[in-house]
């Protein structure tokens, strides 16, 4: 059997179109022609119900009489998960940013829907505020941490679990890369008309704990916080994640600090805790007994495994590149069990068993490519479970509207200047850093500056990642976090922050007077208000957090 748009049905039921006049008469709602998808209607209606494998939602409220901007998308293609003409320009936006690298990229959320009590429905309104230039957008909603395979999906829209430390994405179908718009399916032109705005979603797993609000992620420009969760209906017409098998993409988010005399190196998913202890402080060349600078080491991380929940700790030794298997593997192990039992014999509580395992060069965190990644991949892991908090009084939070926030540069002996906009400190111990580029000069320039980290090789594409931030007081130096994305060989990380590689490339391109916004997140600590700031080659700033 067949449906009127001609799909198949045959062996999985049909579900009939009426008029409004005919759901009154037969007193119910109608279900959707296409059995997976979620139905705008008015009433609720359940997947039980219906035996249809939709969703509750709601049906869109009528336009406006009032004029209203329309769609570029032709009006009898676009089926209701794109927004109609009025609907575009009228419904009330969440939460907003701009592009950083499309300036008249205007981007809101319209919905944020929670169904089931496990998935998200969210809906981004794209907005051409220019008046002359029609305006590219799947390109730049794209999510650069999976294979798509075509330029064409609202890929990149997701959420960051903050509590859980996860940054969430649109599912994956066995059949697609996203269960998401694509601009062939849903009747989505690929270019934004002057003036004229389309609406996007995303289908994805919602955030932990059941939140009244969370933080919208795109690739399009910084975060956007606080944005409301409604338990209402989603206005639209969207894929039923129930009605099909698919995968959850969710990116692990790595807070990545260290000491700032380099002795060791700390990433925090929110549920281990890795030290990677810098065998260069550690041990002699070539050698597996401790030095005496190890001592206070290993009392730190003695502290910090006393302070955890651990039952098993793991130590593993690793080497850089130099050498070959049968110097690297005996040596890396040696000096796994040498850190073993110094950190045995501090501990003040029992009940810890430890592991300790040689892996010579075959887990590099950075590339051996040079002298910085060869050091820091020279070095000793100890993983336990994250220590929990002390008690402590909450550290007050200071009103924005600090000044002198604010640097300057050249690039090619052009004046570019820089401004802080903001600290901003969010659920799970995790810090917001917005800022501004300008070009300040007359004639167009490139600023490469901010993908110029010293750490630049850890990531799998280039980012502003040249961004530090630091409590002077407890010495301590925090890195832009890293999603953690799985390949067949082991791991990708990708920066949280502005990504300025691929499609993305000419975000460090400016025209004279461009000003661009630029993001990062980092680990913030509990008792500090106020932090040292470094972006790329401008003067250290002290910034109160937020």
């Amino acid at each position: 059997m067949h449906t009127p748009d001609g799909r198949d049905t045959s062996g999985r039921g049909v579900c009939i179109a009426l008029t409004r006049s005919e759901r009154q008469h037969f007193g119910r709602d109608i279900l959707s022609p296409n059995p997976h998808r979620i139905l705008a209607l008015s009433a609720v209606l359940t997947l039980a119900t219906a035996g249809c494998g939709v969703l509750p939602t709601k049906e869109a409220a009528p336009p406006p009489t009032t004029t209203a901007p329309t769609s570029s998308a032709p009006a009898t293609s676009a089926p209701p998960a794109t927004a109609t003409a009025s609907d575009h320009g009228t419904r009330p936006a969440l939460s907003d940013t701009r592009s950083t690298m499309t300036e008249n990229l205007k981007v809101e959320v319209v919905g944020l829907n929670r169904v089931k009590g496990k998935h998200l429905i969210a809906q981004i309104r794209l907005s051409n505020t220019g008046t002359d230039k029609h305006l590219s957008w799947p390109g730049e909603m794209g999510d650069r941490t999976r294979p798509l395979g075509a330029i064409k999906w609202a890929s990149g829209i997701g959420v960051l679990d903050a509590q859980a430390r996860t940054w969430i994405l649109p599912y994956k179908p066995a059949g697609s890369p996203c269960l998401c718009s694509d601009l062939d399916r849903d009747g989505l032109g690929r270019f934004i008309d002057p003036g004229r705005s389309i609406t996007v979603y995303a289908v994805l797993p919602a955030p932990s704990g059941n939140p009244a609000t969370t933080t919208v992620v795109t690739p399009v420009g910084p975060p956007m916080l606080d944005v409301p969760i409604s338990d209402e209906a989603p206005t639209g017409d969207f894929p039923d994640p129930d009605a099909e098998p698919v995968t959850p993409v969710i990116r692990r988010l790595i807070l990545p600090s260290e000491a700032l005399d380099k002795s060791e190196e700390t990433a925090d998913d929110g549920k281990d805790l890795q030290v990677n202890l810098s065998s260069d402080v550690l041990f002699a060349v070539d050698k597996a007994t401790l030095t005496p600078e190890a001592k206070s080491i290993m009392a730190r991380t003695a502290k910090l495994i006393d302070a955890s929940p651990a039952t098993v700790v793991t130590v593993a030794g690793h080497a850089d590149s130099s050498g070959n298997d049968a110097i690297n593997d005996p040596l890396s192990l040696r000096r796994a069990q040498a850190v073993q039992r110094a950190l045995s014999a501090l501990l003040s509580r029992g009940g810890i068993r430890f592991r300790a395992k040689g892996y010579g060069s075959r887990r590099p965190l950075y590339t051996n490519d040079s002298d910085e990644g060869k050091r820091r991949n020279r070095r000793v892991t100890v993983t336990f479970p994250k220590p929990q908090p002390a008690t402590q009084e909450p550290v007050a939070t200071t009103a924005p509207g600090a000044t002198g926030l604010t640097g300057t540069t050249k690039a090619d002996g052009r004046p570019i200047a820089m401004e802080v906009a903001g600290l901003r400190r969010l659920p799970g111990g995790l810090g917001l850093l917005t800022y501004k580029i300008t070009n300040e000069g007359s004639a167009e320039t490139w600023f490469n500056n901010l993908h110029h980290a010293q750490d630049w090789e850890a990531y799998k594409y280039q980012a502003a990642s040249n961004v530090r931030v630091t409590d002077v007081a407890a010495r301590r130096q925090y890195l832009p976090g890293r999603l953690e994305v799985p390949t067949d060989d082991g791991v990708d990380f990708y920066c949280a922050c502005t990504d300025v590689s691929g499609v993305r490339i000419s975000t460090e391109k400016f025209a004279p007077g461009q000003t661009r916004e630029f993001w990062n997140l980092f680990a913030l600590p509990d008792t500090a208000d106020t932090l040292t700031v470094k972006i790329g080659p401008f003067r250290d700033l002290h910034v109160p957090i937020q």
